[in-house]
């Protein structure tokens, strides 16, 4: 192994064996004083020095020398490493695609069924803009008002900031911002609001990103369709629409100078509630452009203040009781919004109006109401969720849970009907006791032994929970999940009175599974997409009511609207339905079909107390023939007035008072006593005199429906309606 040359026992000795001067291998003497060169000039710079002509050479190290740019080169390199990693947070965080996306989720625009705009929910988002396609002064109105060296800085501007900041410090009025049109870019697209050093340290690495990927042009372009006007307006063109009623590309200086202010306090500013503030900020832009040199001073002052034009454009609710029903399923059918939707729904406006109309005149006070009408394959095509969906959103039709009283009987003569019972059966209409439960009449009227038709005509207590005990509840449990009932049923007799709870919606599709002879029938707001699945067809498919099971339970439920409980909605066509009362008249139902619609209507209180009077044969059953009438350019059923017996009680017993003896109607005209009286619904009183000679105005008898109300609950019997 060769040895270390500066291990001192392996070095050459000063002397040689013979005492003379020791030799290097060119026979040149030594220097072994420390390896160090003389003092003098370095001639060749290295290892090698020649110290005269002779020379010699050694190849001892040399001290290191640290450089001054070391410390400055490796922030350098930090400074690259961060800035990689950076880039690479920002292609995963913050793609280029999303300063086109919009700000907040578009609006989605509901369609009646003709096509025709019923509502629409959500932002209003127009088209994107090309700022290079736009007029000069357009553009400039927004550079000049919000960033005036868009064009040479980097996506932030220094001075602008140097700006903003004096001006902060030296002025006691408002602040200003220092942030550029990239930068708010940034912002809308990529940030939240919160203001955080660390979200503006991010702003200001966006717009870097978005100053080194995109044109100017593009930039300018994408903040214009995106920024926020007012109104729920995002986007130059929509702006434009909504204000002016024209396009961006025709928009005047004015009118660009007005929505450019807008976007410093576009809430505040909006014209439509802040003209003045709008046109005063206007006048600021202007003044700006001037400023900037964008306008001459005389261009300028013929600039008049903008005028709307909004009056053009019949503004679309933002809600209704059927949007907010339809709107989940068309946001889910609409599914990643990117611009504005619209989607088609099953409502009939000719129906809604009708419907609202019915409810209107119906003369209610402090009770709401609800109505559905659908076709009998679920299509619905009206709903009203309350009297007034300005002063309560509350969807009693779709969110409320009630009682539906008898109307729940339509599932006990079902399961009857299922067992082999038929309309002419006979069954006991005679108290009855279910282990502690004692059901009654409410009228305290019973009749022996009758039919399943007259039973249900009658709406008779004892007979439904005879029938329930008869075929099981579960069969008549069987017989509610089958047409579509999904909230929760008591494994008790009682729910043949309907004490357990359900929805105006489901109700009334259960219903429509008889007018559709099959079931169940599923209520829908929005035409279904597309062939369904094998999984659908084999879960979701129909079953249909065959044999005579079908017949049998029209004849059940047009004995109930023409003769029995329900003969207030009978119409000139064949009518279907059924009343429901409930236990201190809290709730009054009504849903029957006819021609091609099926409609529930309930009334009740939302506190659940009860209405005095109130039954599903008086003001819902009107209400029900009121819409039908209308919607089906129909009449009421003319039938001649029945023959009283002396076993009968009138049916109108419950709703008249009585005076020396004569009957007076809580609402109509009473001949007697030399009077002619009038009572209205609201309980006013009009008296005039007789004048038995003159009839002439007066409707015959025979042409008004007979009153028929459902017979009441007995104060004593709770929950057996």
């Amino acid at each position: 192994m060769r040895p270390y040359p500066f291990d001192p026992a392996t070095a050459p000795s000063s002397k040689s064996p013979s005492g003379g001067a020791a030799y290097g291998s060119d026979r040149s003497p030594l220097d072994l004083s420390g390896g160090l060169p003389p003092p003098g000039d370095y001639s060749g710079g290295g290892d090698d020095y020649d110290a005269d002509a002779d020379g010699y050479t050694t190849n001892l190290p040399v001290a290191y020398r640290g450089s001054r740019w070391r410390w400055p080169m490796r922030i350098f390199g930090v400074g690259i490493l961060l800035f990689v990693v950076a880039v690479i947070w920002l292609i995963f965080t913050a793609p280029l695609s999303k300063s086109l996306e919009p700000p907040t989720p578009p609006s989605i625009t509901l369609l009646a069924e003709d096509g025709t705009p019923i509502a629409r929910r959500g932002a209003i988002i127009g088209k994107a803009v090309d700022a290079s396609k736009l007029p000069a002064n357009v553009t400039n109105a927004f550079l000049a008002i919000e960033d005036r060296r868009f064009k040479s800085h980097w996506g932030v501007d220094p001075r602008g900031i140097a700006r903003a900041f004096w001006h902060n410090i030296t002025s006691d009025g408002r602040s200003q911002g220092g942030s550029t049109i990239t930068q708010q870019l940034a912002k809308n697209a990529f940030l939240d609001s919160d203001r955080t050093a660390a979200r503006k340290f991010r702003e200001v690495l966006i717009a870097f990103w978005l100053e080194a990927w995109l044109s100017k042009n593009e930039i300018l372009s994408r903040y214009l369709s995106n920024v926020y006007f007012g109104d729920n307006v995002y986007g130059l063109r929509a702006a434009s629409k909504h204000y002016f009623n024209r396009e961006p590309e025709d928009l005047s200086i004015g009118q660009a100078a007005m929505l450019a202010g807008l976007v410093k306090a576009p809430s505040r500013l909006a014209p439509t509630v802040n003209l003045k503030g709008a046109r005063d900020r206007q006048k600021l832009v202007v003044a700006a452009m001037v400023d900037a040199g964008f306008l001459d001073k005389a261009v300028a002052a013929d600039v008049s203040p903008a005028r709307l034009s909004t009056s053009k454009i019949k503004p679309l609710p933002d809600g209704t009781y059927f949007a907010d029903w339809v709107l989940p399923e068309a946001r889910d059918r609409a599914g990643e919004i990117a611009t504005e939707t619209t989607v088609k729904t099953t409502l009939d406006r000719r129906l809604q109006k009708a419907a609202e109309r019915a409810i209107r005149s119906a003369g209610l006070r402090q009770a709401q109401v609800a109505l559905v009408a659908m076709r009998p394959d679920g299509r619905v095509v009206a709903m009203v969720g309350g009297k007034s969906y300005a002063d309560s959103t509350f969807n009693r039709a779709v969110q409320a849970r009630r009682q539906p009283g008898s109307a729940f009987k339509l599932f006990v003569y079902l399961a009857a009907l299922r067992s082999g019972l038929t309309p002419d059966s006979k069954i006991e209409d005679e108290p009855v006791t279910i282990a502690d439960w004692s059901p009654k009449n409410s009228d305290g009227r019973y009749e022996g032994e009758i039919t399943l038709r007259r039973a249900f005509a009658k709406s008779s207590n004892v007979a439904a929970a005879r029938l329930i005990q008869q075929v099981g509840v579960k069969n008549v449990t069987r017989a509610a999940r089958d047409l579509g009932i999904s909230t929760p049923i008591a494994n008790e007799a009682t729910i043949a009175l309907g004490t357990s709870t359900v929805s105006l919606l489901e109700l009334t599709s259960a219903y429509a599974s008889i007018a559709a002879q099959g079931y169940p029938v599923r209520p829908r707001g929005i035409e279904p997409s597309g062939e369904r699945s094998w999984l659908q067809s084999l879960t979701e498919g129909a079953h249909p009511l065959t044999g005579d099971l079908h017949a049998n339970m029209l004849d059940l439920l047009s004995a109930s609207a023409e003769t029995g409980t329900g003969r207030q909605a009978a119409l000139s066509v064949k009518t279907y339905g059924k009343t429901g009362t409930t236990q201190d008249n809290r709730d009054a139902l009504f849903i029957g079909f006819a021609g091609d619609l099926v409609v529930g209507v309930w009334v009740g209180n939302d506190d659940n107390t009860p209405n005095a009077g109130l039954s599903g044969g008086g003001i819902p059953a009107r209400i029900w023939r009121a819409f039908m009438i209308s919607a089906l350019g129909v009449g009421p059923a003319v039938a001649p007035e029945p023959e009283a017996t002396e076993e009968e009680v009138d049916p109108d017993a419950a709703n008249l008072i009585g005076v020396d003896g004569v009957n007076v109607p809580l609402e109509g005209d009473l001949e007697g006593l030399g009077l002619n009286l009038r009572v209205g619904q609201d309980g006013s009183i009009e008296i005039n005199r007789s004048n038995r000679g003159d009839r002439s105005d007066r409707p015959r008898r025979e042409d008004r429906a007979p009153r028929y109300e459902e017979p009441q609950y007995d104060e004593q019997a709770p929950d057996e309606r």
